[in-house]
């Protein structure tokens, strides 16, 4: 509304300003100022009332064309209400614009009589009225910018309606992601907390049976008593570190009657790369550092980082794909390294979030690395290929 205000107080000054060689007398010049000022009262409010403002400027239009209303300047308003019919009215609005539109040309030149000079052979000024194809031709002329103000606002129609379209198509497809990411990523919490309950209930076991063991030596063998303690607390501290770190994720749901089975860790890796091998791909595997006893959380997410890593190896990697798997054990932390020469994955499958196309492999990746603190970096590599590189914190080696 302050757009369209500025321009009706433009169009309100032009409109009564003094007109030198008007037509417009008496009562027609009160009722021509009444038209300048009424048509930019309108336009303030058209785009809230469209069909309201654009039916009253027809009328205003037909009655001035009725009363032999001479058009001053604040007609160009019409222009503006043949805009604001195709562009913001109903159907009907629109398709009444359109025919005010189409009738005003052939009705001004109406009323006005138009008539033409023409120069008698004497010398003497003689005016003629304009033929019938004259009459038309300059008719239609006087249509032409109402028709092009209306096509104008249909284009604008069109376009608006087009772009509500995509934004209501990308918030849908928004939603829906979301809500794939959601199911996603809770399947992978419950699918993590399956997994990692055996890590706690080990702990807690071994606590157990060395608890029972220092009982039943403390009067004979103290030293044996003494060293159970000691792996107990131990075992302890570890489990404790354990259950923090899943009980962000642990599920809720009943899982009795659920099947657990051991989880797997990084000495079980070699077995994991000749299954692979067995499979037709060609793997390399390398460690460096000092190899020592990690916390199972931390095994079971290398283990599973490159069971992912190389399952979307085989499946988007190509033929005669060639992969290396390096594990650095450093002071603090532990480095998993997987990379390949094969064909890498598009800029859709990193966007979505993963490499098999919904981005559930990636999820499941940086939650598992979450769960322990670490970082996960994945990308394609120069000259060709996928590289996916783990970092996991680790305490001091002593």
């Amino acid at each position: 509304m302050v757009v369209d205000s500025a321009w009706a107080a433009l169009v309100l000054v032009l409109g009564l300003l003094p007109e030198e060689g008007s037509d417009n007398t008496g009562w027609r010049a009160a009722v021509a100022t009444v038209v300048a000022v009424v048509l930019p009262l309108l336009m303030v409010f058209r785009r809230r009332f469209p069909d309201l403002t654009v039916a009253a400027a027809i009328a205003i239009g037909l009655t001035q064309v009725a009363l032999d209303v001479t058009p001053a300047i604040s007609s160009i308003a019409y222009l503006v209400f043949a805009y604001t019919g195709a562009a913001f009215g109903g159907r009907w609005t629109s398709r009444a614009a359109l025919a005010a539109g189409l009738l005003a040309g052939p009705l001004v030149f109406w009323r006005l009589d138009p008539e033409k000079a023409t120069r008698m052979p004497d010398g003497d000024i003689s005016y003629v009225e304009y033929s019938v194809p004259e009459a038309l031709f300059f008719g239609g002329m006087m249509t032409t910018p109402f028709i092009l103000c209306w096509a104008w606002g249909r284009l604008t129609r069109v376009r608006r309606a087009y772009l509500v379209e995509l934004e209501d198509r990308a918030a849908r497809l928004e939603r829906e992601r979301d809500a794939q990411a959601k199911v996603a990523v809770a399947a992978e919490r419950a699918r993590i907390a399956r997994e990692l309950h055996d890590v706690v209930a080990h702990n807690v076991s071994v606590m157990i049976v060395q608890a029972d063991g220092a009982a039943y030596v403390l009067d004979n063998s103290p030293q044996q008593a003494k060293e159970a303690l000691g792996t107990i607390a131990s075992t302890g501290r570890q489990a404790l570190v354990e259950m923090r770190r899943l009980l962000g994720v642990l599920r809720t749901a009943d899982t009795k009657g659920e099947e657990y089975v051991p989880q797997p860790g990084v000495e079980e890796l070699p077995e994991l790369l000749d299954q692979v091998r067995t499979a037709g791909l060609q793997v390399d595997f390398a460690t460096s550092g000092d190899p020592r006893e990690l916390p199972r959380g931390v095994e079971l997410t290398v283990y599973r980082i490159v069971q992912e890593a190389l399952t979307n190896v085989r499946k988007h990697g190509g033929p005669d794909v060639h992969a290396r798997v390096a594990v650095d054990f450093g002071e603090r932390e532990l480095a998993v390294l997987i990379e390949d020469d094969g064909r890498g994955s598009t800029d859709e499958q990193l966007a979505a979030g993963g490499t098999d196309g919904q981005g559930h492999g990636l999820i499941g990746m940086r939650e598992r690395v979450g769960m322990v603190s670490g970082s996960l970096d994945v990308g394609p590599r120069p000259g060709g290929g996928f590289r996916i590189r783990a970092v996991l914190p680790l305490k001091a080696a002593h």
